[in-house]
């Protein structure tokens, strides 16, 4: 059931594509909605008037389609989400992951409708920095929201939109509103790391702080993974509720006199007075070693994270976030050694615990008269993992009636150092990220051009190994890019410390790492621990799916046409809240799915316009855009190429940074133009937009072609 781009849109798949673009295609909200406690402040000005509450949950690789074709997915296994979303809304099917798919990345894109370049994560869950001496160090991509990248002084925020200035929060512009908004182990809204979070959100002398020091373990699960940002001098985040100042220093406009609630130990009280909160099977919330608060970040099982939503909603905090553990790793006491693959007993069981999970929660929320008529709901998973594993036995197993085992499940792992030494003689120092797609810093941070970098892109380009699945000889890279592509794909951020010498795209089997400088120790080898591959350019990791549900949301089913990706749905959410954040967007509010009377007033008389340029914009901006999969495969020519005085390379690098250059002025008339139409008063966007010197769509055909003939 996988889609298939072949090799980057060829031939008559691109040629479509590209015809489509340029020729053209009873309320409940009562009393009892909060269950006694409504929090009128909260003014969400939905187009329609109905919207309430929002309740946001991204999934940690869960995905809608098969990874076995016998096997239903991950989705299908869970009808009582799935239906919901169906019945009540609409299913995209045709959504995207930016570059490189990770579960940061992808959260962070989510979260601000921006792309790393412009919230600084690009490379995720952690990346590396080069440091004044040329080496590197690493850092977590997972940490607070205003937590700078190391302790050294001045050193650059972890969330980095521009030189020195933090990225704006996404909860900003519901507080704003007079909204509560609660985090639920939500990446980079709460607390992620005990010794350097909670001294600086607590003080280094505070009982927290304390608390770090004489029990580690109790602080982590106390403090770490749940907050709530509370709207101005709302008392749910008073002092005497032990609520801590809301600090966003470089926030567009000012953010002064807000409060925050950090931490299970502090929240609990608030949305379960009554005793200790427990899950939706009645379960007392705690980790694996009976410490009460938060489980972790993998133990956020559908009916913990969901219980902390449901708690939220009840209690005064009408806007939630979550995240939920992937469901194919054991987690918790599951004794199972590795990954699962697809239909194996352990898998299906837990994915049966949360369709579970899902059926009580929203029978609940209904109870609470919370529910598609006053509330939107957004479900989707960070990236959609591709299966490095064997075939599964017995053939014919679909995992619900005749389980399935598999003899081998594990990533490939390759030695990379031993890989260029053995094969191809280079002994160059480098350090690396590692991954299925790797980034690579050479030591002393050499530049693009420099002989050295020149002969290791050149070495990683015709790398090869025999793959222990297949038992075929292959080359191991898909693709290269250096600064010239990464900054095309959105990967450069306003910290060029941080900027990779390259990137190499492996095929998804792949894991790729630093170890010995030989191959003693066999340099390909599977890993049992992990089985499940992202970060990649590659369909079946880029390819996911978002739910939408509510008042506004046209009601479509599973519809695979409308073309998204994740900076998407921020701009989308605003539209139909009636708000507006204090910055562009990357993405674009998809027209597609709203109903006419939620559709902005400029819109409504030019919708098929704004839907078409909408779409153009994603096919010349989204790092796996039809514009994006071609540069990226003149990038790895470019880099695999050895011409007298690297004329290839310099070629087509000059070209691709011509085109760069390009698109960017595009995008960014088409943006401001979408923009306007979306939050602005203008009723001139569409005629502005008409009477540009050069039709958009004409431009984006040019586009297309300098690219064709770079190639």
């Amino acid at each position: 059931m996988k889609r298939s781009w072949g090799v980057l849109f060829p031939g008559v798949l691109l040629t479509a594509l590209l015809l489509t673009l340029f020729i053209g295609r009873g309320d409940f909200a009562s009393a009892a909605s909060n269950k006694g406690s409504d929090n009128t402040s909260c003014k969400l000005n939905s187009p329609t008037g109905a919207v309430k509450h929002v309740i946001n949950v991204q999934f940690d690789n869960v995905h809608f389609t098969r990874d076995n074709p016998n096997v239903p997915s991950d989705l299908e296994q869970m009808p009582n989400l799935l239906n919901f979303i169906k019945n009540n809304g609409t299913m995209l099917s045709n959504y995207h992951t930016p570059l490189i798919a990770h579960t940061a990345d992808d959260i962070l894109t989510s979260l601000t409708g921006l792309y790393g370049e412009h919230h600084g994560n690009p490379v995720a869950n952690s990346y590396r920095y080069f440091n004044p001496d040329g080496s590197t160090s690493s850092t977590p991509s997972f940490t607070y929201w205003t937590a700078p990248v190391s302790t050294a002084p001045n050193a650059p925020y972890n969330m980095i939109s521009a030189p020195n200035t933090n990225t704006p929060a996404p909860w900003v512009s519901y507080t704003r509103a007079g909204c509560n908004f609660g985090a639920v182990s939500t990446a980079n809204m709460v607390l992620e790391n005990i010794g350097t979070d909670i001294p600086t959100v607590f003080g280094a002398n505070s009982p927290e702080a304390a608390e770090v020091k004489s029990n580690s373990a109790q602080a982590y699960s106390d403090f770490v993974g749940i907050g709530i940002h509370c709207a101005k001098d709302d008392a749910l985040c008073s002092n005497a509720n032990n609520g801590r100042p809301d600090v966003l220093p470089s926030e567009p406009g000012g953010y002064t006199g807000y409060q925050a609630l950090f931490g299970h130990k502090y929240v609990a009280p608030q949305i379960s007075p009554s005793g200790p909160l427990v899950d939706l099977n009645g379960q007392v919330i705690q980790d694996g070693k009976q410490h009460v608060g938060f489980p972790g970040f993998d133990g956020m099982s559908a009916a913990v994270s969901l219980s902390y939503v449901a708690a939220m909603q009840e209690h005064n905090v009408p806007i939630t976030y979550a995240y939920i553990s992937d469901a194919h790793d054991p987690h918790g006491s599951d004794p199972h050694n590795g990954a699962y693959g697809p239909g194996e007993a352990g898998y299906v069981q837990t994915l049966k615990s949360y369709d579970d999970a899902f059926g009580k929660f929203f029978a609940r929320l209904q109870k609470d008269g919370i529910n598609a008529s006053n509330t939107i709901f957004n479900f989707s998973a960070d990236e959609n993992d591709h299966f490095a594993g064997g075939a599964p036995s017995p053939a014919n197993c679909d995992g619900v009636t005749i389980p399935c085992t598999y003899q081998q499940v594990g990533e490939v792992n390759g030695n990379l150092t031993g890989l260029l030494a053995t094969q191809k003689n280079i002994t160059t120092p480098f350090t690396v990220h590692a991954d299925s797609a790797p980034n690579i810093y050479i030591k002393g941070n050499p530049s693009r051009q420099d002989p050295t970098t020149r002969n290791f892109a050149r070495a990683l380009g015709d790398l090869t190994a025999t793959n222990p699945y297949t038992g075929k000889d292959e080359k191991i890279t898909n693709y290269l890019a250096d600064s010239v592509e990464m900054n095309f794909l959105h990967m450069v951020t306003a910290d060029p410390a941080r900027t990779p010498t390259l990137t190499m795209f492996a095929k998804p089997d792949y894991f790729l790492y630093t170890g010995a400088p030989n191959c003693s120790q066999p340099c390909i080898q599977i890993q049992s621990g992990y089985a499940w591959n992202h970060g990649d350019l590659s369909p079946d990791i880029n390819t996911t799916w978002l739910g939408l549900v509510g008042p506004g949301i046209r009601h479509l089913g599973v519809d695979h046409s409308i073309w998204a990706d994740q900076t998407d749905l921020r701009p989308t959410m605003m539209s139909l809240l009636g708000l507006k954040d204090d910055y562009t967007s990357d993405g674009r509010a998809m027209f597609e799915v709203f109903t006419e009377n939620a559709l902005p007033k400029q819109v409504r008389s030019n919708k098929a316009f704004y839907i078409r340029l909408g779409q153009l914009y994603k096919q010349i901006n989204a790092p796996v855009g039809a514009l994006s999969l071609q540069t990226v495969a003149i990038s790895t020519q470019a880099l695999e190429s050895d011409s007298a005085n690297d004329q290839t390379y310099n070629n087509l690098e000059n070209g691709l940074i011509s085109l760069t250059t390009l698109r960017n002025a595009l995008a960014q008339q088409i943006q401001t133009t979408l923009n306007n139409a979306t939050f602005g008063n203008s009723t001139s966007a569409h005629a502005n937009a008409k009477a540009q010197q050069q039709d958009p769509f004409q431009q984006a055909q040019q586009l297309f072609q300098k690219a064709q003939h770079l190639r």
